[in-house]
Protein backbone atom coordinates (compact mmCIF):
# COMPACT_ATOMS: atom_id res chain seq x y z
CA UNK A 1 0.00 0.00 0.00
CA UNK A 2 1.50 3.37 -1.01
CA UNK A 3 0.93 5.91 1.68
CA UNK A 4 -1.25 9.37 0.30
CA UNK A 5 1.58 12.01 0.01
CA UNK A 6 -1.27 14.46 1.31
CA UNK A 7 0.00 13.13 5.29
CA UNK A 8 -4.33 11.81 5.60
CA UNK A 9 -2.68 8.60 6.56
CA UNK A 10 -5.07 6.90 4.11
CA UNK A 11 -3.85 4.72 1.00
CA UNK A 12 -3.04 6.86 -2.01
CA UNK A 13 -5.92 4.95 -3.80
CA UNK A 14 -8.39 5.83 -1.28
CA UNK A 15 -7.20 9.61 -1.47
CA UNK A 16 -5.48 11.70 -3.49
CA UNK A 17 -5.22 8.85 -6.15
CA UNK A 18 -9.25 9.21 -6.63
CA UNK A 19 -9.16 13.02 -7.27
CA UNK A 20 -6.01 12.62 -9.41
CA UNK A 21 -7.74 9.80 -11.71
CA UNK A 22 -11.15 11.49 -11.78
CA UNK A 23 -10.22 15.63 -11.34
CA UNK A 24 -13.25 15.30 -9.40
CA UNK A 25 -12.92 16.53 -5.39
CA UNK A 26 -15.87 16.79 -3.05
CA UNK A 27 -14.49 19.67 -1.38
CA UNK A 28 -12.00 22.69 -1.61
CA UNK A 29 -9.96 20.81 1.21
CA UNK A 30 -9.85 17.58 -1.00
CA UNK A 31 -8.73 19.80 -3.99
CA UNK A 32 -5.96 21.08 -1.43
CA UNK A 33 -4.69 17.52 -0.98
CA UNK A 34 -4.54 16.37 -4.03
CA UNK A 35 -2.66 19.55 -5.44
CA UNK A 36 0.15 19.36 -3.20
CA UNK A 37 -0.28 15.19 -4.32
CA UNK A 38 0.09 16.16 -7.82
CA UNK A 39 3.08 18.41 -6.97
CA UNK A 40 4.97 15.55 -5.06
CA UNK A 41 4.00 12.90 -7.94
CA UNK A 42 4.67 15.52 -10.49
CA UNK A 43 1.12 15.00 -11.93
CA UNK A 44 1.25 18.53 -13.47
CA UNK A 45 -1.72 17.55 -15.89
CA UNK A 46 -3.42 17.80 -12.75
CA UNK A 47 -2.25 21.05 -11.46
CA UNK A 48 -3.67 22.70 -14.66
CA UNK A 49 -6.88 21.06 -14.74
CA UNK A 50 -8.14 21.41 -11.06
CA UNK A 51 -7.46 25.75 -11.64
CA UNK A 52 -10.51 28.03 -12.65
CA UNK A 53 -10.93 28.40 -15.82
CA UNK A 54 -10.10 32.20 -15.26
CA UNK A 55 -6.54 31.36 -13.37
CA UNK A 56 -5.37 29.28 -16.01
CA UNK A 57 -3.76 31.87 -18.65
CA UNK A 58 -0.45 32.59 -16.92
CA UNK A 59 -0.29 28.66 -16.08
CA UNK A 60 3.53 27.35 -17.34
CA UNK A 61 3.39 23.61 -17.27
CA UNK A 62 7.36 23.43 -18.35
CA UNK A 63 8.42 24.94 -15.55
CA UNK A 64 5.79 24.14 -13.19
CA UNK A 65 7.00 20.50 -13.81
CA UNK A 66 11.18 21.94 -13.36
CA UNK A 67 10.12 23.10 -9.97
CA UNK A 68 8.26 20.09 -8.66
CA UNK A 69 10.89 18.23 -9.76
CA UNK A 70 13.56 20.51 -8.26
CA UNK A 71 12.00 20.02 -4.46
CA UNK A 72 12.05 17.46 -1.91
CA UNK A 73 8.25 17.41 -0.23
CA UNK A 74 8.77 17.51 3.47
CA UNK A 75 5.01 17.38 4.70
CA UNK A 76 0.93 19.56 4.17
CA UNK A 77 -0.39 20.33 6.93
CA UNK A 78 -4.14 21.99 6.48
CA UNK A 79 -4.84 24.75 9.03
CA UNK A 80 -8.63 25.50 8.40
CA UNK A 81 -11.25 24.96 5.81
CA UNK A 82 -14.44 26.59 4.62
CA UNK A 83 -17.04 25.95 1.99
CA UNK A 84 -17.67 21.83 2.08
CA UNK A 85 -21.29 22.00 2.18
CA UNK A 86 -23.31 21.22 -0.58
CA UNK A 87 -24.53 24.55 -0.67
CA UNK A 88 -22.06 26.28 -0.79
CA UNK A 89 -20.18 27.90 -4.13
CA UNK A 90 -16.56 29.30 -2.48
CA UNK A 91 -14.05 27.98 -0.19
CA UNK A 92 -10.95 28.30 1.41
CA UNK A 93 -8.26 26.28 2.85
CA UNK A 94 -5.64 27.77 4.65
CA UNK A 95 -2.52 25.53 4.26
CA UNK A 96 1.35 25.27 4.97
CA UNK A 97 3.23 23.31 2.36
CA UNK A 98 6.72 22.39 3.87
CA UNK A 99 9.65 21.19 1.35
CA UNK A 100 13.52 21.34 0.83
CA UNK A 101 14.65 23.10 -1.76
CA UNK A 102 18.69 23.58 -2.60
CA UNK A 103 19.40 22.46 0.74
CA UNK A 104 17.15 24.86 2.31
CA UNK A 105 13.61 23.91 4.25
CA UNK A 106 11.34 25.99 3.55
CA UNK A 107 7.28 26.43 4.37
CA UNK A 108 4.26 27.65 1.90
CA UNK A 109 1.97 29.39 4.02
CA UNK A 110 -0.98 29.67 1.95
CA UNK A 111 -4.58 31.26 2.45
CA UNK A 112 -6.25 29.82 -0.76
CA UNK A 113 -9.42 30.19 -2.81
CA UNK A 114 -11.70 27.73 -4.73
CA UNK A 115 -14.92 27.97 -6.34
CA UNK A 116 -17.65 25.33 -7.42
CA UNK A 117 -17.11 25.39 -11.42
CA UNK A 118 -19.59 22.90 -13.20
CA UNK A 119 -20.06 20.76 -9.93
CA UNK A 120 -16.21 20.57 -9.35
CA UNK A 121 -13.89 22.52 -6.97
CA UNK A 122 -11.21 24.17 -8.86
CA UNK A 123 -8.43 26.86 -7.10
CA UNK A 124 -8.79 29.92 -8.34
CA UNK A 125 -5.72 31.39 -6.23
CA UNK A 126 -4.23 32.15 -2.63
CA UNK A 127 -2.68 34.96 -0.70
CA UNK A 128 0.65 34.10 1.08
CA UNK A 129 1.32 34.18 4.13
CA UNK A 130 4.33 35.58 5.45
CA UNK A 131 5.82 35.19 9.06
CA UNK A 132 7.85 37.81 10.35
CA UNK A 133 11.14 37.56 11.01
CA UNK A 134 12.10 37.97 14.54
CA UNK A 135 15.33 39.40 15.70
CA UNK A 136 17.38 36.45 17.95
CA UNK A 137 19.68 39.15 19.40
CA UNK A 138 19.61 43.03 20.93
CA UNK A 139 19.58 45.80 19.15
CA UNK A 140 22.81 47.26 18.39
CA UNK A 141 22.50 50.94 18.19
CA UNK A 142 24.61 53.29 15.84
CA UNK A 143 27.04 54.06 18.47
CA UNK A 144 27.45 50.84 19.77
CA UNK A 145 30.37 48.41 19.43
CA UNK A 146 29.71 46.18 15.78
CA UNK A 147 29.07 42.95 16.42
CA UNK A 148 31.27 41.41 14.08
CA UNK A 149 33.96 42.12 16.67
CA UNK A 150 36.27 44.78 14.57
CA UNK A 151 36.27 47.52 17.67
CA UNK A 152 34.81 50.06 15.37
CA UNK A 153 31.64 51.58 16.52
CA UNK A 154 28.71 50.24 14.44
CA UNK A 155 28.46 53.15 12.59
CA UNK A 156 31.32 53.26 11.15
CA UNK A 157 31.38 49.72 10.20
CA UNK A 158 29.15 47.09 9.42
CA UNK A 159 26.59 49.77 10.02
CA UNK A 160 26.89 52.04 7.01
Amino acid sequence: MTQCPCGSDRALTDCCGLVLESGIAPSPEAMMRSRYSAYVLCDCDHLERSLAPESRHDFDLASTEKWAKSVDWLGLTILATSGAAESDEYGRVEFAARFRQDGTELTHHENSRFRRHEGNWLYVDGDVIRTPVVRSGPKVGRNDPCPCGSGKKFKQCCGR
